[in-house]
């Protein structure tokens, strides 16, 4: 059994060398690469203002995290539930970059980059030159959008399960642990949804194109008798 947790963070801008901080961080443990239903969530006082900009884009408002734990009250508890394994994120580098900051600022040692899965290079891979954000990657797989209107750390995280699954192939891989209580493909439904099966063929004009190129060429070898 090999396990993982998939990341997520919220921030109040781009930089931690600018000063910027974690607001939200959300995590959920994989187990051989899919979730189950355990997961990290916390809000955290970034014991500064959120700039407008950065509200615009995930809606944490000072005003939300008053009274929120600091950074160095669930660090602990993070770590814990991070553990020792691989550390899967979308844009990995970002989310490293302000853990790490913050770390740093605590005086605890970062995350190794060695732990680092990013899936917008394993997307970049599947799908160059293609978009590949969240959201993009969300509609190319139909996963269902409609609930986030804004970026939220767990709910990214949730979606972000159902993006790895499909660019890692991990459902199939798990349905021999049906039988698992911990693991089991019950448990994986339970914390992502069912997913519609999707057959893929060709379409009508695939199929003219198709007929239309054959026709053009001499004494195709399947049509020899």
């Amino acid at each position: 059994m090999s396990r993982a947790v998939l990341l997520d963070t919220e921030t109040t801008g781009l930089d931690p060398a600018e000063g910027h901080r974690i607001i939200e961080v959300a995590a959920i443990e994989l187990v051989n690469d899919l979730p189950t239903k355990n997961f990290f969530h916390a809000f955290v006082d970034p014991e500064r203002d959120v700039p407008d900009d950065s509200v615009r884009v995930h809606g944490i408002t000072t005003a939300d995290l008053r009274g929120r734990p600091r950074f160095a009250e669930i660090a602990g508890p993070l770590l814990d539930f991070l553990g020792s394994g691989p550390i899967v994120a979308h844009n990995a580098p970002f989310d490293f970059g302000f853990l790490n900051a913050e770390l740093a600022a605590l005086g605890l040692p970062a995350l190794a980059g060695e732990r680092m899965i990013d899936t917008l290079v394993l997307a970049k891979g599947r799908f160059p030159g293609m978009p590949n954000s969240l959201d993009a990657l969300c509609r190319r797989f139909e996963i269902d959008l409609s609930a986030r209107t804004t970026h939220n750390a767990l709910l990214d995280c949730r979606l972000l399960a159902e993006v790895y699954v499909e660019l890692t192939g991990g459902r199939q891989r798990g349905l021999s642990l049906a039988g698992d209580a911990e693991t089991g493909a019950a448990q994986v439904y339970a914390a992502v949804g069912p997913r519609r099966p999707r057959p893929i063929g060709p379409s009508e004009t695939e199929l003219a194109d198709h007929a239309a190129f054959v026709e053009r060429l001499k004494d195709p070898v399947w049509r020899m008798p």
